[in-house]
Formats: C-alpha cells, structure tokens, sequence
C-alpha cells in the first residue's frame, strides 16, 4: 500500500536571506541576491566574472566558532538549513533508529580542498590541519547533519551536479515508502564561490557577463540572457509519513507525490537539445505521483538563464505538457537566488512547497522579453494560485545529463 508522504519542516540559508521565512518574503518582494564580490581573491586572480548569489548572512552569526572553525562552509550551510526545518517541524520526538538523512552537494568542500592544497604547497606537510579531509569529503554535509540531530538509519549522499537535491528529495520520498525510516531530513547545499569554479565556469562561457549590472544579470528565458549566476546556501525540508505527522500534531505543508530521475547518456555539459531525458522524468513523476499532465498548476523550473538550456528545458516541458503548457504558473527563481549547483532543487522544493501551502507562486525578475521561440504563462510578480486541489513541480538538470523532478500537492 502506498504510504502518504508530507513536508513538516521547511528551511534555507540563501542569497535572499538567512532563514527561510527571510528568503521567501525577500523573493516575493522581488529582491535580487546577487551583487559584486568583495573579497580580495576576486581581484588577485583577475577573475573576469566578480559578482554572485553570496549568502545573505554569515555562517559565523548562527553558528559556533568551533563549528565554523570544523566545517567547510558546505557544511555550515547545511547545519544551519536542516536545524531550522527541524525546529520548523516541531523538533520531532523520534527514535534514532528511525531517523534518517539524505543530503546531497555538487562539489563539496572545495574551500577546504583548495585551502589545504595551498598550505601544503607553501607550509609543508606537518601544517595540513588533520580535520581536512573529513571537512572535504562530499558526504561531509551529511554527516555533519546526521551527527547534529543524531540521526542513525543513515546518512546518505548523492552527486549528480545541479540535480543533486532534487534527487536526494526523490530518494527521500522512497525511504519512507519502503519504511526505512519514519521521518528524512533531506536537501542539499552548496558552497562554490571560489575562484576555482567561477574561473573555470566562466571559461565555459556558461556565466553570464552582464558585470555592469549584476542584480539583473540572471534573467530566465529571456531573449537577452547569457548565462547563470553562480550562487551559494543550502534549503532542508523534513518529510515524513502523513500517519506518523498526523499522530504527533505536526503542521503539514504539503504532500510529496513522487518523483522521476533519468539520464540523457547524450553531453557532459551540454543538455540534450530535444529535452527527451528531461521530458520522461517529468512522465515519471506524474505517472508515480498518479496525476495528469493537466492537474499541474504551478512549475518551479530550473531556468538557469543560459541560452541553450532554458530552450532544452522548454522543449522538454513542451513534449510533456504541450497545449497545456502555457496554462501552468511558471516561475524561475534562479533569477533571485543565482543557481546553487548541488542545492538548487532544494530551495526551489522549498519555494514549490511554499507557493503551494500560501497559494502564491512567487515572481521571476529580470525578464522582460521572453525568447520569441519559447511560450509559457512566465510568473513575473506574486501570482494567486487557484482553490482547491493543486499539484505543482519542481524540475532540475545537471552536468552528465542529470535530471530529477519532484511533485507536490496541496493539503
């Protein structure tokens, strides 16, 4: 028998602010997270590309000084969402044995990698700090999350690039059917700005370079955009079975539907023109969730604002959806928040979440002429959703031909 799955607890630390309530009211209110880099490094390597979704507030303002001093910024991000959704839920009484996390990053430490690497280089050996490597490791976020909160039916990890967390959320969904845990703590976080990956993502001519303006430089599908703006930050929800949550008096936000994750086996980076890979994990999530294409209210999509995978992505919705497409809410937050890699799904799963538990689907800025080839009902200010029973999904896509969806309905 299919269990009932639904979302307890909601939380982020974001470009847009250092909570989720923060962040939600700042992206309603059309705010922009990105600005210019200040740190010096910016100007010493002579980066062509010096702005960003950095965090709106501080890991160092929330967290210990031990904490901080312990854990790559991957991690501190991560901490800070999943302790905010876990009080957001309640701070549920549960058996350890019966709690359990799934995280997921792009990258991972790379602060603390590059860090050690330079230390080592100009030091020597005996400097290296013996925490490093359980600061690097990719699955270092997990454990720091599953440690904090005592969480002992696993801490589990996946990397597949910007679909990252919407997979976690997925596989999150799948452990409680299968009764491997009662409750998840599931999102995922990201913490890139570094020179080494925007140097590197500028060489791609994957960013956008619109320096003169950075507020503004992500504007989804857009016939003037030209490419992402990397941000930074985590987002956590608390997902359980419906009977559990309703035993213990917890508040619900929404129930999870299900969820599809494929592969396209077509380019590392570039996204399969045609969208079919994405196309049938949308199916996918649909066909587990039970829902028609035509039930679908409200689509937070991963527009990243670069030329070539905002088409792919319209393409892939379209093989879906077709003449109901242009009749389904859209939103691209990205524009707001910048893309954070690994933690992308997550926030926009928050946000999805969110629309669906306020009725509002949030705005995209920044765009203002949307690409002549692609037809879709752009949310451009905060957007009343219908009554009644709504279904909503958010979509991500990644390098290696990654692509997850999740589906939500109201409660």
């Amino acid at each position: 028998m299919t269990k009932k799955i639904v979302v307890t607890g909601i939380g982020a630390t974001t470009p847009l602010g250092g909570t989720f309530p923060d962040s939600w009211k700042a992206l309603l209110d059309k705010e922009s997270g990105i600005s210019n880099i200040e740190a010096d490094w910016a100007e010493r390597y002579e980066l062509p590309i010096r702005f960003a979704g950095q965090v709106k507030v501080d890991p160092s303002e929330v967290l210990t000084r031990q904490e901080t001093k312990r854990l790559d910024p991957s991690s501190q991000y991560a901490l800070i969402a999943a302790r905010e959704a876990w009080a957001d839920a309640g701070s549920p009484d549960v058996v350890p044995e019966r709690l359990l996390v799934d995280w997921a990053t792009g990258i991972g430490g790379i602060w603390t990698l590059t860090d050690g690497m330079d230390t080592l280089r100009e030091k020597g050996p005996r400097r290296v700090l013996p925490m490093t490597v359980p600061m690097l490791m990719a699955n270092g976020p997990a454990a720091a999350v599953s440690m904090d909160l005592g969480a002992r039916a696993g801490a589990r990890t996946v990397l597949s690039a910007c679909a990252s967390s919407t997979e976690s959320i997925v596989n999150a969904y799948e452990h409680l059917q299968l009764g491997h845990a009662d409750i998840v703590v599931t999102g995922g976080s990201e913490a890139a700005i570094h020179p080494l990956p925007l140097a590197a993502f500028a060489s791609m001519h994957a960013l956008s370079t619109r320096t003169d303006d950075p507020a503004t430089a992500s504007r989804p599908y857009d016939v003037t955009r030209d490419g992402f703006v990397l941000g930074e930050g985590a987002g956590a929800l608390v997902l359980e079975t419906e009977e559990h949550a309703l035993a213990r008096g917890a508040r619900i936000y929404a129930e999870v539907l299900g969820g599809g994750v494929t592969s396209d086996a077509f380019h590392i980076t570039a996204p399969d023109p045609e969208g079919t890979g994405a196309a049938r994990a949308v199916v996918m999530a649909l066909e587990a969730s039970g829902v028609s294409r035509e039930s679908v209210a409200h689509i937070n999509a991963h527009a990243t604002s670069t030329p070539v995978g905002d088409i792919a992505e319209y393409h892939a919705l379209l093989r879906v959806f077709g003449d109901h497409l242009p009749k389904v809410a859209l939103s691209a937050t990205k524009a707001s928040t910048g893309h954070l890699l690994g933690g992308a799904g997550a926030i926009e799963a928050a946000f999805t979440v969110q629309a669906l538990h306020t009725r509002t689907a949030p705005p995209t800025i920044n765009t203002t002429q949307t690409d002549d080839e692609i037809d879709i009902d752009l949310v451009t200010s905060p957007r009343a959703l219908p009554e009644g029973d709504l279904v909503a999904i958010s979509t991500s896509f990644g390098f290696g031909g990654h692509n997850a969806v999740i589906a939500f309905k109201t409660v």
